[in-house]
């Protein structure tokens, strides 16, 4: 089983995919492979300094995530260039782990933009992370992101209305942890079976 598991910034899409692994998922987790792919000495890094210049890099000489993310979440043919450069070292890195793994193994992909990248595709059931706004925001909060930042991103991200159109299970975080832990377990239920 290939389970897309996605949901918006703040929704607690990873809180989801944390539960799974305890469960059994073997987890590939979209956002540490796009980290990975920009680290010094990857034809990512190289291909990042190339196209937004030395400003992006911290005192250490390694990408500085919340400087390369304000410049590309405030625009969109920046966000376009980055993804350019990330995405498909992403597919690549991607593709390589699930060859080394064994055919009887549930493999959750986690992905923040499945919906905006049309994934749905790839993936032989699709489970969304929903949750109010106010209380995904409050979240990010907590996280640390600033207003500005987190209206940037969200923004950029799709609706839980649109996202819910290309899910075959939807999981409603506006609960307790327990109740969230109650859900997953009735879509693995369904998934491991």
């Amino acid at each position: 089983m290939y389970l897309g598991l996605s949901g918006g910034i703040g929704s607690g899409k990873s809180t989801v995919s944390k539960i799974l692994y305890a469960l059994g998922a073997v987890v590939i987790d979209a956002d540490v492979i796009a980290k990975e792919v920009l680290f010094p000495g990857t034809s990512g890094f190289g291909s990042a300094v190339n196209a937004f210049g030395s400003a992006i890099l911290d005192n250490e000489g390694s990408i500085d995530r919340k400087s390369l993310a304000k410049l590309v979440f405030e625009d969109p043919n920046e966000l376009a260039k980055l993804e350019a450069i990330v995405h498909p070292a992403v597919v690549a890195r991607v593709t390589e782990i699930r060859e080394s793994l064994p055919e009887s193994v549930v493999v959750v992909y986690d992905t923040p933009l499945m919906f905006e990248k049309q994934l749905k595709g790839q993936f032989d059931k699709v489970l969304m992370v929903v949750a109010d706004s106010d209380l995904r925001r409050s979240r990010l909060v907590e996280r640390g992101l600033d207003l500005a930042d987190i209206a940037a991103r969200m923004d950029n991200q799709a609706t839980d209305e649109e996202r819910v159109t290309i899910a075959d299970f939807v999981i409603e975080n506006n609960g307790t942890l327990e109740q969230l832990h109650e859900q997953v377990a009735k879509v693995w239920q369904q998934i491991s079976a």
